[in-house]
């Protein structure tokens, strides 16, 4: 088949099936036409053949043909896209070899680094000095042509008078986690862009973090070390069509047996009681953590508003426990559990790893973004396991993306905000690796307090030797030893993993009023508990804890696929907070709940102490000048009612915080 009889071909096929479409194009200025592989296989079978063991030939051909028909507008250089192409020619980034150079393969992948747009030469016209000849050389390598010779004979230098420029950019597409198996490194391979597939409207599909199907062409290009080439090659696609693949939360193929299986499940009275049993059937108890796991994997609803502030529908938890307390099982189990999903060790991660790095472009010479992984689960789920082993930069990296769920970055010449509306479940081990059980658990949470006041849920694993207890746990890890047959859970992985899928994409409950004055009720009576003798005032819940309230509310509701939030909602989630308070921010002084023990790391009865012991050493000051005694400051505050015990844990918080200093033994001052 020659060329001539491959453009009537093509002629007649965009006359059948795409002329409109053609006209369309043109008409909007757009120089691309996007055609389906399926219809031009229909239309001609060895022609579509062709198209995959020839691709650069016969896509020259089809674009060639749309130049020849007589249409209004421009038609030069329009472009020909394809997709749908058959499963033969889909693979994988770790099977690509050298067979596949030349053909056109359909890769799948998340962008994982981007460059800058650049211009590249196609072709170029060279003048001969001698006899005015025009020569014209197309740009087809990575090194600049001249022409080495004129029709008239003539050697040597040729003057350059115009180059066509096209527009290019680099991007690195790395496997996705889901399409490999276990323990597996993911593969990369280079992408390049060109004209419209750089346009701005393409470019926003392409950012870090976003899944593509790349339909391209493979080529080799060869490495050079110190400018001389060497045996090997490096291959690159070189794309034709790129789309993006919409995969939110949970994106996942639902039939419609499966979706009607879901619809029955909703309706079960005990669905809820179910849901958390199949969620981590070999870790024994914690069902208090497993319920709110479960809340959080269902989310609660986005609020995007008028002005452009949006308020996160994420639940972010954190565990915090004693070694061998089922932490990181839990956390793998959810990894499994979730389609989009990371797993990431403490130790292992860098602020730059979550969320986002720039890094040299040895291809196009610039700079480019490389997503990490908070960028990489957007809409998705990431398991931070070993938080406390992170360094405290890298977990500064964490604050904006747990609040505002973008990742702003800064570095060399780019300045890029990415998306990140990611859920995040942490888990974390006390100070000294195991809980005091004598010591306040707030102060054994070896983590800055602006990072803990961004999970909406704490929860502590403690390890306490109790027999009862023992006795259960001990048989239950020994049943599961005994038998060697997998764990049949009342609902199976793939039916939950599908039922969370199915409730995120389709389910967006509203608050109802009897929801809302529940909350209400119990936040208003929360914050005015009764301070008691003491009058001192603490703060058992803040306006986060409100919030986090609705969030799971708006989880419970599409536990059962609801559309309305419901009274029984708003107790569950006020269960979950309340049992999660009582667990992490009791202050022991007073039986009382105060969120200030777990954000401050001060209780509001050590703040009273304080501001006690302040007035006595500034009331002594003005009696006995700058050197104050500190029997007279044990006597006075004695009377006041700070025990002689806390007085010294207070001096010395006042010491810490740079208000006072002890010249000599047994006399302080102020500063």
């Amino acid at each position: 088949m020659d060329v001539t009889e491959q453009m009537n071909l093509f002629h007649k096929f965009i006359e059948t099936d795409y002329y409109k479409d053609l006209l369309r194009q043109v008409s909007k200025g757009e120089k691309y036409l996007k055609v389906n592989f399926n219809l031009l296989s229909k239309f001609n079978p060895e022609l579509a053949e062709l198209l995959l063991e020839k691709p650069e030939e016969i896509i020259k051909a089809a674009e060639l043909t749309v130049e020849s028909f007589d249409i209004d507008g421009d038609t030069q250089n329009f472009k020909i896209r394809f997709f749908n192409l058959p499963e033969s020619q889909k693979a994988q980034i770790r099977n690509i070899r050298s067979k596949h150079i030349g053909k056109l393969i359909e890769l799948e992948g998340l962008v994982r680094q981007k460059s800058d747009v650049r211009p590249q030469v196609t072709s170029a016209r060279f003048e001969c000095p001698s006899c005015g000849n025009i020569i014209a050389v197309l740009q087809l390598d990575t090194k600049f042509k001249e022409p080495s010779r004129c029709s008239c004979g003539r050697r040597g230098k040729f003057r350059l008078i115009s180059k066509e420029l096209v527009d290019a950019q680099k991007l690195v597409l790395e496997e996705a986690p889901e399409d490999l198996g276990g323990g597996e490194q993911p593969k990369r391979l280079n992408i390049f862009l060109k004209s419209d597939l750089v346009s701005p409207m393409s470019d926003k599909k392409t950012n870090p973090g976003n899944k593509i199907n790349v339909v391209g062409i493979i080529k080799e290009v060869p490495i050079e070390i110190a400018g001389i080439r060497t045996t090997r090659f490096d291959l690159f696609s070189d794309a034709n069509n790129v789309e993006p693949i919409q995969e939110d939360f949970y994106d996942l193929d639902i039939s419609e047996e499966e979706e009607q299986e879901i619809l029955e499940l909703s309706k079960d009275k005990r669905i809820f009681e179910k849901l958390t049993e199949s969620l981590a059937p070999s870790i024994y108890g914690h069902e208090k953590v497993k319920e709110a796991i479960l809340l959080q994997m269902l989310g609660g609803v986005i609020k995007k508003r008028d002005r452009g502030d949006i308020t996160r529908g994420d639940i972010h938890i954190l565990l915090i426990g004693d070694p061998g307390s089922g932490k990181s099982q839990l956390l793998k189990r959810v990894s499994v559990i979730a389609p989009k999903s990371r797993y990431v060790s403490g130790k292992g991660a860098t602020g730059a790893g979550l969320t986002a790095t720039v890094v040299k472009d040895e291809f196009l010479r610039g700079w480019a973004l490389e997503a990490g992984a908070l960028v990489l689960t957007n809409k998705g789920i990431c398991c931070i396991d070993e938080l406390d082993k992170m360094t405290p930069e890298d977990q500064s990296a964490m604050h904006e993306a747990l609040e505002q769920q973008t990742i702003s970055i800064s570095k060399a010449n780019i300045q890029a905000t990415l998306k990140a509306e990611t859920t995040v479940l942490a888990a974390a081990n006390p100070k000294f690796g195991r809980f005091d059980p004598y010591e306040m658990i707030a102060k054994q949470i070896e983590l800055p307090t602006t990072l803990i006041n961004r999970f909406d849920l704490i929860f502590p694993f403690r390890d306490l030797p109790n027999k009862e207890k023992d006795e259960k746990m001990a048989n239950f890890i020994l049943r599961l030893h005994q038998t060697s047959e997998k764990q049949e859970t009342v609902i199976s992985s793939e039916l939950l993993k599908k039922y969370v899928s199915y409730a995120r994409r389709k389910i967006f409950p509203k608050l109802t009023d009897v929801a809302l004055n529940e909350i209400k009720d119990f936040f208003v009576t929360m914050r005015n508990m009764d301070s008691g003798d003491s009058g001192i005032k603490t703060i058992p819940i803040s306006a986060r804890q409100l919030e986090a309230l609705i969030r799971l509310s708006e989880a419970s509701a599409k536990v059962e696929l609801r559309e309305k939030v419901t009274k029984k909602d708003a107790r569950r989630a006020i269960d979950i907070i309340h049992y999660c308070l009582s667990q992490i921010g009791m202050d022991p002084d007073t039986g009382k709940i105060d969120i200030d023990r777990l954000v401050t790391g001060i209780s509001a009865s050590q703040r009273n102490e304080i501001v006690i012991v302040r007035e006595v050493i500034n009331e002594l000051e003005k009696v006995l000048g700058k050197t104050i005694p500190l029997e007279d400051v044990e006597r006075e505050a004695e009377i006041r009612g700070v025990d002689k015990n806390k007085l010294n844990d207070v001096i010395e918080k006042l010491k810490r915080s740079g208000d006072i200093f002890s010249p000599k033994h047994g006399v302080i001052s102020r500063i």
